[in-house]
């Protein structure tokens, strides 16, 4: 039937005469609350100030000879081109990729192998969980120095003592075995954090689906595989992504332990770029660090491509 057209004037006028009313907002249109802004500016500035400035003023630098301080010149892409033709600093990508690769499968193992013992019919399952999330709250520099302790002098008399000849001298000053040190001490720091994130996936799986399996016949390692992996999918990609940057910029569990050495057998990109504040190559370590930032922003544009869609938190 159709609408008369007074009747549809009518109702426009009267739209009209609410909007123009006292107090009428539209409802298109939100204010924001002054509160937002109160929190938001000062996080703001201290980033732009802490984080971007230097940031910028660091690809300036790399562009130039500054040591640090003093006068500069502008050398354009100088110091890039010697970048890609200086094997130590390839040297360094190579041995921090590697590292950051191996730990990431070491500790998202050992992590998941936890969840999973934690969350079944255990006695003393949360007590059990305290003691494993302890080494997560130790700086990481002092586990460093305790391991340091242990693979220089305990374990060579360990390994002494019972006749391992390869354990009797240290590790740490054999340049094919002390990146084995640091993906153990790094693993043992990093594995409870992982280990949490596994267990909130773990828990947050509904027990009807299981008990669905069981009745189907399903052994606890059918159930495993086929109800728990695929449950955990985007807890894992989760923890690799995390993991992965988090070991790309190792730093302080090397310093304490290897500083770097033997030789340059375990210096890291992030150990190179720092020993530029000190070394006389201020801009040249600043277009190490751009360098490292565009590969660390690129594959995290390639990890967002793959994951995204897929990542989903239940």
């Amino acid at each position: 039937m159709a609408i008369p057209a007074a009747t549809l004037a009518a109702n426009r006028t009267g739209a009209a005469s609410r909007t123009s009313q006292p107090g009428h907002r539209p409802t298109g249109r939100r204010r924001v609350d002054l509160t937002y802004y109160v929190f938001l500016v000062p996080s703001l500035v201290l980033f732009t100030l802490a984080i971007t400035v230097p940031a910028v003023m660091g690809v300036i630098y790399s562009f130039t000879d500054s040591i640090g301080f003093g006068d500069t010149r502008f050398i354009g892409l100088t110091n890039y081109i010697a970048l890609f033709s200086d094997p130590a600093i390839f040297d360094a990508y190579l041995f921090t990729i590697g590292f950051a690769l191996v730990t990431v499968l070491v500790v998202n193992v050992i992590a998941f192998l936890f969840a999973i013992g934690l969350t079944s019919m255990i006695r003393a399952k949360v007590a059990l969980r305290t003691v494993f999330v302890l080494p997560m709250v130790v700086s990481g520099i002092i586990i460093a120095y305790v391991f340091n302790y242990l693979f220089s002098n305990s374990l060579p008399q360990f390994a002494s003592a019972v006749g391992l000849g390869p354990l009797e001298e240290s590790i740490l000053a054999n340049p094919d075995l002390a990146w084995t040190a640091i993906v153990v001490v790094t693993a043992w720091q990093a594995i409870p954090s992982t280990m949490l994130i596994y267990i909130a996936g773990i828990v947050s799986i509904p027990g009807e689906v299981y008990e669905a399996a069981s009745l189907d016949g399903a052994s606890a390692w059918r159930r495993l595989r086929a109800v728990t992996l695929p449950l955990l999918y985007g807890y894992v990609l989760i923890n690799i992504v995390i993991g992965f940057k988090n070991f790309l910029n190792a730093y302080d569990i090397i310093v304490g332990l290897t500083d770097g050495g033997p030789g340059t057998a375990t210096r890291s990109v992030a150990m190179t770029i720092f020993s530029g504040f000190t070394g006389g190559d201020y801009a040249y370590q600043m277009a190490n660090a751009t360098v490292f930032f565009l590969i660390a922003l690129a594959l995290a544009l390639v990890q967002l491509r793959l994951t995204r869609g897929k990542v989903a938190v239940r």
